[in-house]
């Protein structure tokens, strides 16, 4: 197993010391499944007073000390440095009140969450397995370390990990485990918000998501109920092959690695189980959906507490996803001025996704590729399409004489007037239209 030379230099000066160090958990992992490694954590037999001591030639950061964590600054990296370790008793279904240090490195990987997360490597033991971690590796199988029942009580987002492992690494959960997680959801209810949020969004991109989704509904429903409404849903559409659920998981899954795509994605069409009628021939209809799965993703957005701008971002994508977008120029530059390039261009990517996910008489690929198409000629050929790029500003009306709301007003007249090529962007022809519509306020006042 190779490593970076800081990593080396660190377990390098424990061993010289006489102390244990090993290479444990995610690293380890995806070491043997020829993952690429982002993070190295290490575990040690020496206290946090000893690591300290070791290191004391290199900046530290003892903020876990009290969890037996010392960060060490080597090269041009922090590590993370920690001592074996038992945990005491845990406190509101989520963290340990204390932790006990230990010098037996079993004892510390038995404490762990899961089977495949209990891995430890040295150049001298190689690696290092008390659970039949490899043989779970070899069978892409999430289990819990010992009693799944108190797994789960400890740590209740251990909930939420496993359905990300599964979706990262394309695992299934072991049943017993699975059995555990569902009968403690309710549990989740004291998870913060902001770790839940962590988590399901590392979910949501994870290679295997369609499948997770599908597979383990009841899990993703302690924090979107709509999901498993959506569950075995019958359309009942001409445009529709698929129950709402899967449409969804597919949708999610076609979409780009994006967070805030893959969260549109989720919630797009999740007002559909909230205004589902059939009309008189048995046709389903879903009028005004959109509004219904907006109002439903800021509710979500909201109790999540996702952060605004990717809040204001997925509103709008799933604001839009059904909304028709006319291949037409003029039409298309309404659009870039109204959600900007980045963002016109992800609606794009969510309707595709959307559209991929419908039946095969539906197809509308060529019709998003022409709208794509025309988007990037009115970019590259720097046409007007918004405020910034408008060859007047707010202090050229304000020198003719507009102010508050007024000027606003002006702005937007004069943009349209540009979009709608009744007007050149051109400065002089834009003041003096300005002076007109000036003149023409102040004549009716």
């Amino acid at each position: 197993m190779n490593y970076p030379q800081e990593i080396a230099i660190a377990l390098g000066k424990l061993t010289d010391a006489g102390f244990e160090a090993y290479l444990v958990g995610g690293c380890v992992r995806d070491f043997l499944m020829k993952r690429r490694i982002s993070d190295y954590d290490i575990a040690t037999s020496a206290n946090p007073e000893e690591i300290q001591e070791l290191f004391r030639s290199y900046a530290q950061n003892p903020i876990g000390q009290k969890y037996g964590t010392i960060g060490v600054y080597i090269g041009e990296k922090w590590l993370e440095i920690t001592t074996y370790r038992l945990d005491g008793l845990y406190i509101n279904h989520r963290q340990p009140e204390n932790v006990a240090f230990t010098s037996d490195l079993k004892e510390d990987l038995m404490r762990r969450d899961f089977t495949i997360n209990a891995l430890a490597f040295s150049q001298k033991s190689g690696i290092v397995d008390y659970c039949e971690s490899k043989k779970d590796l070899e069978n892409k199988l999430i289990r819990s370390i010992g009693n799944p029942q108190e797994r789960f009580q400890e740590d209740a987002l251990r909930i939420l990990r496993a359905v990300r492992f599964a979706s990262q690494l394309d695992f299934s959960i072991e049943q017993n485990t699975l059995d555990a997680m569902i009968k403690n959801l309710p549990l989740l209810e004291q998870v913060s918000a902001e770790r839940k949020a962590v988590e399901l969004i590392k979910t949501l991109q994870g290679a295997a998501i369609e499948r997770v989704l599908l597979d383990y509904p009841e899990i993703f429903a302690s924090v979107l109920p709509e999901l498993l409404k959506m569950k075995g849903f019958d359309q009942k559409s001409p445009h529709h092959i698929y129950d709402l659920l899967t449409h969804t998981a597919k949708v999610v899954a076609n979409t780009p690695n994006d967070k805030e795509l893959r969260l549109a994605a989720l919630l797009h069409d999740t007002g559909k189980i909230h205004t589902f009628s059939v009309d008189e021939n048995g046709v389903g209809h879903f009028y005004g959906h959109g509004k219904m799965s907006e109002l439903i993703a800021k509710r979500f957005l909201e109790e999540l507490k996702i952060d605004s701008k990717t809040a204001d971002e997925v509103i709008l994508l799933v604001r839009y996803h059904d909304a028709q977008i006319e291949r037409n120029k003029k039409i298309i530059k309404r659009w870039l001025g109204r959600l900007g390039e980045e963002l016109f261009f992800k609606l794009l990517l969510l309707k595709r996704a959307d559209n991929s996910a419908q039946a095969p008489n539906s197809n509308r690929q060529e019709e998003y590729d022409q709208v794509e198409w025309l988007a990037m000629d009115v970019i590259e050929e720097k046409e007007c399409f918004s405020l910034k790029s408008l060859a007047v500003n707010g202090n050229d009306l304000l020198s003719i004489g507009f102010f508050g709301p007024q000027l606003g007003e002006a702005l937007g007249e004069l943009l349209t007037l540009v979009i709608d090529e009744l007007l050149p962007n051109n400065k002089e022809a834009l003041l003096q239209k300005a002076r007109e519509l000036y003149d023409k306020q102040n004549y009716f006042i």
